[in-house]
């Protein structure tokens, strides 16, 4: 083998293990700072440590229900290109659309901060440390439970975790979402951050058919 050869060939291997380094790392290594909780917040995480099977969505009506299939069917498809496997796909979606509701959040907002956040890699740790999906970090686990941080790599507790702590930073910033992801990511009052989440939000909006009772706006999950 020539000697230009073998340097095309280090040149290709190395440029290689730097696009896979950089796919392994999420978007952005977002960093919520630790402060005191409330006694709901702490209640609702411990609960989401104790929940190890994925919630069933209710509907209190048939048009609910039917709605609730065809956004799963669209954003089945469009997730596709994140994750190959329908099952994989199939429960994510399931379990965003359950913890949004609960959370009060538009599950298009928490599908667009999973992709800035972690790329929808369910394994992913940031530089400091952030974990799963929703990029959690471990001090959350460390103040409400024995301080496992795998726990975050569990499905339910990832997407928990992550809709219940933007959620109260949405309460502390008064209901503003802006400033609230800033707050999720560790940059408070930066734009960088939630004008990505923001952007990523509108490539998983579905407002479906007139039949439709469930409309987002902002972030927040609405009834008609």
């Amino acid at each position: 083998m020539s000697a230009v050869r073998r340097h095309v060939l280090a040149r290709g291997w190395q440029a290689a293990v730097l696009v896979l380094a950089v796919r392994s790392l999420p978007a952005w290594a977002g960093a919520q700072r630790e402060e005191d909780l409330s006694d709901s917040v702490r209640t609702a995480l411990s609960a989401a440590l104790a929940q190890q099977t994925p919630a069933a969505p209710s509907f209190a009506s048939a048009a609910q229900e039917a709605y609730y299939l065809e956004w799963h069917a669209e954003m089945a498809r469009r997730l596709a290109r994140f994750l190959a496997h329908e099952a994989t796909r199939h429960d994510l979606l399931h379990t965003v659309w359950y913890e949004s509701q609960r959370a009060g959040l538009a599950a298009s907002l928490v599908l667009g901060l999973i992709e800035v956040e972690s790329g929808f890699r369910k394994f992913a740790v940031s530089r400091s440390l952030a974990r799963g999906y929703m990029q959690v970090m471990p001090f959350w686990t460390r103040s409400l439970a024995d301080g496992d941080a795998s726990r975050l790599f569990h499905l339910q507790t990832n997407i928990r975790f992550g809709c219940v702590i933007l959620r109260h930073y949405l309460e502390r910033e008064n209901g503003d979402l802006f400033l609230a992801l800033g707050r999720y990511n560790g940059s408070r009052g930066q734009a960088a951050y939630p004008r990505a989440v923001l952007a990523a939000q509108q490539r998983w909006d579905y407002v479906g058919p007139e039949t439709a009772v469930d409309v987002q706006r902002d972030g927040v999950s609405q009834t008609r």
